[in-house]
């Protein structure tokens, strides 16, 4: 497969790629395990809905596994995190709060939503690493994986049936690609 972004010139630009690389997938994953935390201090207050607490709080231990392993990256190859971590913690926690409070079917659209995002994104890293750091690669691989999952369940779950779904979707995936370069570069 042809990397879609070519190499970067100058002495150190591959190093400080990866850099962007594992500070923005650690930001997001951050960001994710925060939507889910939010996600749940609504719905666990809820009657009738420990279901679909239950189910968020098993992606949130998704999360949270991707978390530590790109937290360990983050220290193995001497990398900063993003200095916008803790308002990203916040505004993350908040989206979930908020779209929970919607209701559940708006949750699931926040999942969808962020994990559509999340998955192109890592598709076009590990095409991007593939030939240069193809253990990374993998373990990206495998966390895309995961992140469909989510999506897929999202979908199944009823996602699509949200209070203005197209309008709460196009905001959310702006948001995130927003955040994304974003925390690449600070």
């Amino acid at each position: 497969m042809t990397n879609p972004l070519p190499p970067r010139p100058g002495v150190g630009a591959s190093k400080a790629r990866l850099a962007e690389i594992l500070r923005v997938d650690q930001a997001g994953e951050l960001a994710a395990v925060h939507i889910y935390r939010g996600q749940q201090a609504v719905l666990r207050r809820a009657p009738g809905r420990d279901r679909i607490a239950d189910q968020l709080a098993q992606m949130e231990g998704h999360e949270q596994v991707h978390l530590d392993r790109f937290d360990a990256l983050l220290s193995e190859r001497q990398v900063r995190p993003t200095l916008m971590s803790p308002l990203w913690r916040a505004a993350a926690f908040a989206l979930g709060a908020g779209t929970a409070l919607i209701g559940e079917k708006a949750a699931h659209a926040c999942t969808e939503a962020v994990e559509t995002v999340i998955e192109g994104h890592y598709a076009g890293q590990i095409a991007e690493l593939s030939d240069r750091d193809p253990a990374l690669a993998a373990e990206l691989s495998q966390f895309r994986d995961d992140e469909l999952a989510h999506r897929d369940a999202a979908i199944a779950e009823g996602s699509h049936d949200a209070p203005a779904y197209p309008l709460l979707t196009a905001v959310i995936r702006a948001g995130c690609r927003a955040a994304i370069k974003i925390s690449e570069k600070i």
